[in-house]
């Protein structure tokens, strides 16, 4: 299988947005579609102070989607918002994807997400693996953040950086924090990497370096 640099990101960012669909039924779904649990469940429904907490084997469940931590609390008016600390495991089983992470933070009024802490995106069914240490979604600006320790890694392509930035409006990925592309033998560096995701195409800027490996039992031009 080809890994592309569309496939490798699309796995990435949708993934972001099931988590945060797997969040939303907290307010609105009915009882067959959505279920929580804990070792110890405390809740408080006061005006104002809105708040549930599930400790040890904390655990929230959708239809496809299945959130767990050492402890999980929802909060705000109309449950907006939702935290997951401590061995955070996120699985979404019909696209056979994985999240791991310290914390995980969901604003969902505003569409916002963020994880962080040695966050691990396993995408099994495209053989994808996708590290930072810190992860941002914002749905509302069509805007991704993946920040410290970048690591993406795929079949035929590798890349790594200290911050990569992805605009879906304009299908565009930005590599930057000493970017280094790996693909099909080749290497390319520089300051800033801009991979264009509809034409599979790189931009390297700055400081640019590379290496292209050509196949030795190629004949000559001309031959």
């Amino acid at each position: 299988m080809t890994t592309s640099f569309r496939t490798v990101y699309a796995a990435v960012f949708g993934l972001l947005v099931l988590v945060a669909l797997a969040v939303v039924p907290l307010e609105a779904a009915s009882p067959e579609s959505f279920r929580f649990s804990g070792d110890r469940t405390s809740v408080t429904l006061a005006e104002g102070r809105e708040r549930t907490v599930l400790s040890g084997n904390a655990e929230i469940v959708s239809d496809d989607t299945q959130i767990r931590a050492d402890r999980i609390e929802i909060y705000g008016r109309n449950f907006r918002y939702a935290v997951a600390e401590g061995n955070v495991r996120v699985v979404d089983s019909k696209r056979d994807i994985h999240l791991s992470a310290a914390r995980l933070f969901f604003d969902r009024e505003a569409d916002q997400l963020r994880a962080e802490g040695n966050v691990i995106m396993e995408d099994r069914a495209n053989e994808l693996l996708v590290r930072g240490r810190f992860l941002e979604n914002r749905n509302e600006e069509e805007l991704t953040i993946v920040q410290a320790g970048v690591r993406i890694l795929g079949e035929d392509l590798t890349a790594r950086g200290e911050y990569a930035r992805y605009r879906r409006d304009i299908d565009t990925l930005e590599i930057s924090g000493m970017p280094v592309v790996f693909r099909k033998g080749d290497e390319y560096r520089a300051t800033r990497i801009t991979i264009d995701l509809d034409r599979d195409e790189i931009v390297l800027q700055g400081e640019v370096r590379g290496r292209i490996t050509t196949n030795d039992d190629d004949p000559e031009d001309g031959e």
